[in-house]
C-alpha cells in the first residue's frame, strides 16, 4: 500500500506523524530515504512527539543511534546510518537485539540496514519540490 502527503510547512507534518502513528501499531521497523537537508530528522522529530517523547530529541549523526522513551515507558531508536563503514559497526552497536526488541525504529540512510529487516517495514521517502516536500510512504 502507499500514502502520498505533499507537507509545505512544519504544521503539514502533524498528518504524517498521526499516520505513522497508527501505521506504529503494525510496523515497527521505518526508512526513511531523502536528500541531506530534506527534513528526516525534522520528520522523526514530530513523530516522536506524537507517539508520546516529551524529551528533546536530535539527530544521531555522532552517535549513530539515539534512544528515546515516551511517557508510556516504551523506547524508540532513531538511527542515522550515513557515517556507517562496515557491518560490524552495526553489529557493535547492538542493532539485531534493537531490531527484535519490537520497538520502534527509525532509520536514516536505510540502506545500510536493509540487509537485516524482514520484509515487514515501512518505506518512507521524501522528495523536495521547492519548498514543499512529498513524503510517500509504502508499507
Amino acid at each position: 500500500m502507499e500514502k502520498r502527503f505533499e507537507v509545505m510547512d512544519l504544521k503539514g507534518l502533524a498528518p504524517v506523524a498521526n499516520f505513522i502513528k497508527e501505521l506504529s501499531n503494525e510496523y515497527s521497523h521505518f526508512c526513511l530515504e531523502a536528500p541531506m537537508g530534506a527534513g528526516k530528522t525534522t520528520l522523526i522529530n514530530e513523530i516522536c512527539k506524537t507517539l508520546g517523547v516529551s524529551e528533546h530529541t536530535s539527530s544521531p549523526t555522532y552517535s549513530i543511534v539515539n534512544e528515546y522513551v515516551t511517557d508510556s515507558g516504551s523506547s524508540i531508536f532513531h538511527f542515522d546510518l550515513y557515517r556507517l563503514r562496515t557491518e560490524m559497526e552495526l553489529l557493535d552497536i547492538g542493532v539485531l537485539e534493537i531490531l527484535d526488541s519490537g520497538d520502534i525504529c527509525f532509520f536514516e540512510w536505510p540502506e545500510k540496514i536493509l540487509s537485516y529487516l524482514d520484509e515487514k517495514f515501512v518505506n518512507l521517502t521524501i522528495e523536495v519540490v521547492d519548498t514543499t516536500r512529498i513524503i510517500t510512504l509504502t508499507y
